[in-house]
């Protein structure tokens, strides 16, 4: 049986109070054993409907490799809301306690110039994208990762309703024709405190990653949204996520493509 309105209304505002108090509840699909993605995705537009004084900049687009839907027993992907408070500059320094349990993964960011809607194809994305630019993205989670009493871990209803885990998107400052370059060719050595810790090609997300804007435009539209010109779209990560603790000093290095610098205080 669907949540009711009250249950996603419920959910929504638990999931607002974690990311202002920087502390977790607990799954919600142990709290709703029966919720399905209909009723996560809700939850997730509940929290935008709430968030009326944060303009939205885009979308994410996440578990986009076969290694991480395999992990959590999916066959799709999934995506959340960028919001004008999660957007740092390459180079940023994030206050200690900002977030809850931050993680990064390394992304190429698309910046539309027309919006996108509905059964588009691979020329139509990169016909509406302005640029692509290297990117991160912050990972956080206002769900616990795991339940403490009976051990069972997230869902992909549970990452889903918790904006698929988005927290913050960090852009470098090189931008490039989006066929300067084959996207699947891109990839970046990602180093935490100097040491290599992750390195990835695009061709990890979906095989292409202008495929995960086609796909994001048909999930969309079955929402009744649409990607619009202005926003920025994060293909999918290429890299598994890197736990990043207090001090950690954060450097993607996507060689001729560019480069992201991010700090945790």
């Amino acid at each position: 049986m669907p949540l009711t309105d009250a249950q996603i209304s419920a959910a929504a505002e638990a999931l607002l109070a974690a990311e202002k108090n920087r502390e977790q509840i607990g799954l919600l699909s142990r709290q709703y054993p029966d919720m399905t993605l209909d009723d996560a995705y809700a939850i997730q537009a509940a929290q935008l409907q709430k968030k009326t004084e944060h303009d939205v900049i885009g979308w994410k687009i996440g578990l986009t490799s076969k290694v991480m839907q395999d992990a959590l027993g999916i066959d799709t992907p999934d995506s959340g809301v960028l919001y004008d408070y999660m957007r740092f500059s390459t180079g940023a320094v994030i206050a200690k306690d900002h977030f809850i349990q931050p993680r990064i993964e390394a992304e190429i960011a698309f910046v539309m110039k027309a919006p996108l809607e509905g059964e588009v194809t691979r020329e139509d994305v990169l016909a509406a994208t302005d640029y692509v630019v290297p990117s991160l993205e912050i990972l956080d989670t206002r769900i616990v990762r795991q339940d403490a009493a009976t051990g069972q871990t997230r869902l992909i209803v549970d990452t889903v309703s918790d904006n698929a885990a988005n927290a913050g998107i960090v852009l470098g400052n090189e931008r490039h024709l989006p066929t300067a370059f084959d996207l699947r060719w891109v990839g970046a050595i990602v180093k935490k405190d100097g040491n290599v810790v992750a390195t990835g090609l695009g061709a990890g997300v979906l095989d292409d990653p202008v495929t995960g804007l086609v796909w994001l435009a048909r999930r969309m539209a079955t929402y009744g949204q649409r990607i619009e010109a202005g926003q920025v779209v994060l293909s999918g990560s290429f890299i598994g996520p890197v736990e990043c603790p207090s001090g950690s000093d954060i450097d993607a290095d996507f060689g001729p493509f560019g480069t992201v610098k991010l700090r945790f205080d």
